[in-house]
C-alpha cells in the first residue's frame, strides 16, 4: 500500500511538472506574440461578436490615443462608424479574410480583417496600416505623368505643324516664312530644352550632387538681381516690383541658387499679376534666419492646396498655366532652400474677412554672423 501511495504521488508530481512546463510554455508563447504585437507597425485588434475590443497593440493605442481599451465598443475608440461596417460585413459572411481602405481623420488606412472561431465564439482580427504617403506618392506621380505629357506634347505638336505648313506640296516657301518659321521653331525647341533641363537639375538636386557654395551675401543685392533679371517681363505687364530690405542684412548662402528662388518665386508673381500692379519682395531677420516673402495682387493658393503646389509637376490650374509653365519651378525652390536649412512655404489666398488677398510665398536662408 505504501508503494502504491509513493506511485500515486510520483505521478501527481510528475503530471504537476508537466502541467508546470505548459503553463510556462504558454505563458513564453504568449509574451512572444505580445511582443510582435506590439513592436508592429501597424495597428492591430481583435473584437468579439459585439465589437468590443478583447485586445489591442501599442500602435493602435497610439493611433486612436487611448490606453486599454479593453471591453469598449470599436466605434467609441476608433471613431470610424465604416471601420464598424466592415467588421459587420465580415461577420455576416463568415469571410477569411476582407481587404478595404477606409478613411479616418483624413488619413488613408489598408484595412485587413480576419473572422475566427475559438471555443465556439467568433473573434474578429483587424489590421491596420497607414498608407496615406502611398497614397499621396501616387497621386503624385499620376499628376507628374500626365503634366509632363501635357507640357511635351505641346511644343512637339507645334513643331509638327510648323514644319508642315512650311513644306506644303502645293506652296513653294518663301524665304521670309521660311525664317519666320525657322524661329518659331527655335523657341518650341527651346521650351523643350528647358524642361529637360530643370528635369535634370531637380534630379541633382534631390540626389543630393549639386554642391551649394555657402558665402555671406548682402540680401538686398540679391533681390535686385533678381528684379534685373525679369524687368522686362514685369515691364510687358506694366508692374511694379518694390523691394524693402535693410542694407545690412546678409545671408550666408549660394549666391546662384538662392538668386534661383527669388526668380522663380518672382516670376510666378509676375505671371500671375493683373497689369499695373505691385509685387512686394521683403527680407528681414529672424532670429538666426532671413525671412523672404513675395507678395503678389494675383489669385493666389487656395488653402487645400498650399501643401501640394510644392509637388513636382503639380499646377493649380493647368488650364491657366500658359506656355512656360513646367510644373517643376516650385519643387526646384523647396530642395533648393531645404538643402539651405531654410523652409518655404505659401499661405491660403483668402484671409479671416474672407477677402482675396493674393499670392503670399515665403522662404528662409541662414543669417550671415
Amino acid at each position: 500500500m505504501a508503494q502504491t501511495t509513493d506511485q500515486l504521488s510520483e505521478q501527481i508530481a510528475a503530471l504537476e511538472s508537466k502541467l508546470a512546463q505548459m503553463e510556462r510554455g504558454y505563458q513564453h508563447k504568449l509574451a512572444l506574440a505580445l511582443m510582435l504585437a506590439n513592436n508592429a507597425y501597424d495597428a492591430l485588434m481583435v473584437l468579439d461578436e459585439q465589437h468590443r475590443i478583447v485586445a489591442i497593440n501599442d500602435t493602435a493605442e497610439a493611433l486612436f490615443e487611448v490606453i486599454r481599451p479593453i471591453g469598449e465598443h470599436v466605434v467609441d475608440v476608433t471613431g470610424a462608424a465604416e471601420l464598424e461596417n466592415l467588421v459587420i460585413d465580415a461577420l455576416a459572411n463568415r469571410e477569411s479574410v476582407l481587404e478595404e481602405q477606409v478613411v479616418i481623420n483624413k488619413r488613408v488606412y489598408r484595412v485587413r480583417i480576419q473572422v475566427i472561431m475559438r471555443d465556439g465564439n467568433w473573434f474578429t482580427a483587424v489590421a491596420m496600416q497607414d498608407i496615406s504617403e502611398l497614397v499621396r506618392l501616387n497621386r503624385a506621380r499620376r499628376d507628374m505623368v500626365t503634366n509632363i505629357s501635357h507640357e511635351l506634347r505641346r511644343p512637339i505638336a507645334n513643331i509638327r505643324l510648323i514644319i508642315e505648313s512650311l513644306f506644303h506640296e502645293q506652296e513653294k516657301p518663301k524665304r521670309k516664312q521660311s525664317t519666320s518659321a525657322l524661329k518659331a521653331i527655335a523657341r518650341e525647341t527651346d521650351l523643350l530644352q528647358w524642361i529637360v533641363q530643370e528635369m535634370f537639375d531637380l534630379s541633382m538636386i534631390e540626389s543630393g550632387q549639386s554642391i551649394m557654395r555657402m558665402i555671406d551675401l548682402p540680401v538686398y543685392e540679391l533681390l535686385e538681381e533678381a528684379v534685373e533679371r525679369l524687368i522686362d517681363h514685369s515691364d510687358a505687364k506694366d508692374l511694379k516690383v518694390i523691394t524693402e530690405v535693410p542694407s545690412d542684412l546678409h545671408t550666408l548662402a549660394d549666391r546662384d541658387q538662392a538668386r534661383r528662388v527669388l526668380v522663380n518665386l518672382l516670376h510666378n508673381a509676375i505671371k500671375w499679376s493683373p497689369p499695373g500692379e505691385v509685387i512686394m519682395l521683403r527680407a528681414e531677420r529672424h532670429d538666426d534666419e532671413i525671412l523672404f516673402s513675395i507678395l503678389d495682387h494675383g489669385p493666389g493658393v487656395p488653402e487645400e492646396l498650399v501643401e501640394r503646389i510644392f509637388e513636382r509637376f503639380y499646377q493649380v490650374d493647368p488650364a491657366r498655366s500658359g506656355s512656360d509653365g513646367t510644373g517643376l519651378g516650385l519643387a526646384i525652390c523647396r530642395h533648393i532652400v531645404q538643402a539651405h536649412g531654410g523652409r518655404i512655404w505659401a499661405e491660403g489666398n483668402i484671409n479671416q474677412q474672407g477677402e482675396n488677398v493674393g499670392g503670399r510665398f515665403f522662404f528662409t536662408l541662414p543669417a550671415a554672423t
